[in-house]
């Protein structure tokens, strides 16, 4: 009946890419000190999702854990242009907070769709 519900992989990969992107942003801001750093970002969500034609599979944190696929994720880390620092640090310590939020952001948002796609499923099984 339930076999194959994509919103609840939608919303795993979102909240997975937002972990992600948050790592990233996390590094950035623990070298905003550090000379000759420069800071990093990742694909945007949305692009890389529908660019990747792939199907969101669970990945494993171990070797069979859930049977899942411990394969690397499709996200591409990529440097970000400098802010132009004098010592060629290139990290904006504001931008990355606005990043951080951003992310947050889009994690919340899966949690929602995720408590969302839960609720409609339980009500079409006559449960709430």
């Amino acid at each position: 009946m339930f076999y194959d519900l994509n919103v609840f992989k939608t919303a795993y990969a979102m909240a997975t890419h937002a972990g992600q992107r948050q790592v990233v942003i996390a590094r950035n801001m623990a070298n905003a000190d550090t000379p000759g750093y420069q800071p990093h970002d990742i694909e945007a969500f949305q692009k890389t999702f529908e660019s990747s034609g792939r199907r969101v599979e669970m990945t494993a944190t171990r070797d069979g854990h859930l049977n899942g696929t411990t394969e690397t994720l499709p996200w591409s880390e990529y440097e970000v242009t400098p802010s132009g620092d004098p010592r060629a640090n290139g990290v904006s310590v504001e931008e990355e907070m606005f990043k951080a939020i951003e992310v947050k952001r889009q994690h919340d948002r899966a949690l929602a769709i995720y408590k969302s796609s839960m609720n409609v499923l339980r009500s079409s099984l006559g449960r709430t």
